[in-house]
């Protein structure tokens, strides 16, 4: 069942010590066939080196196991809130990398102080509220999917535009078009999280401006917007 997803969501698993956003396990990625309802999900606190493509679990959208012996990331419920808020999301990354977890520790979102984050991110990155003590003991998981998606609608912030999101005193969780979009936007992510950290200490922690608008539009819109022209035109 679902043989190419499951080999796509195992590779980008493995990309996440590649690139150096996780140690030991302290991460997961998961893809979704919108058409068929199910998610395909790395399971639980299984090492990278010792992971298949077979050891990939296949959910429903309510989170119940079609496929698998292992058990689901136990961070599958609030994977499930983004693609169930967000419809064009199509793979989801959750990690504890450094520079990223930082902030979320901090509880500030990023904000888009050059170019290189405008490339990526229209506007700051956010951080979410602190979960409750009753969010937290009730359903923790599945809160912090909705407390994603209460920041992103009441920041009035297009998901699709900026791809990735801080849950205070948590860490990062990112997403794409598919699998690979979603790690590639935890890369960038990371790397921008860094850059801010040490533009702000360069510059004495003082406040810093945000990139001028119209430079972050340039940026954003030509590679995002409907006249973007960075990178090669298919034939």
């Amino acid at each position: 069942m679902l043989k190419k997803l499951k080999q796509n969501v195992y590779e980008a698993n493995l990309l996440l010590p590649e690139r150096n956003l996780v140690i030991y396990t302290w991460g997961n990625v998961s893809g979704i066939d919108r058409k068929k309802g199910l998610v395909v999900i790395k399971p639980s606190g299984v090492d990278y080196e010792e992971l298949s493509p077979d050891d990939m679990v296949v959910v429903d959208m309510e989170g119940n196991v079609v496929e698998g012996d292992y058990n689901p990331s136990s961070d599958l419920l609030t994977h499930l809130e983004i693609y169930k808020h967000f419809p064009n999301v199509g793979g989801v990354v959750h990690t504890h990398s450094r520079w990223a977890t930082i902030w979320a520790q901090a509880r500030r979102a990023i904000p888009p102080y050059g170019t290189t984050h405008a490339d990526y991110m229209y506007g700051s990155i956010p951080c979410t509220r602190p979960l409750t003590q009753e969010e937290t003991e009730s359903a923790y998981e599945l809160n912090t999917g909705k407390v994603i998606v209460e920041t992103f609608e009441q920041g009035e912030i297009n998901p699709d535009y900026v791809p990735a999101v801080l849950v205070s005193c948590h860490g990062p969780f990112t997403w794409g078009k598919d699998a690979f979009d979603a790690v590639h936007n935890a890369v960038v992510l990371e790397e921008v999280a860094m850059m801010a950290w040490h533009a702000e200490v360069i510059h004495n922690s003082q406040k810093m401006d945000d990139i001028p608008s119209y430079i972050s539009d340039k940026h954003f819109m030509r590679k995002h917007g409907p006249n973007a022209y960075y990178g090669q035109k298919k034939k």
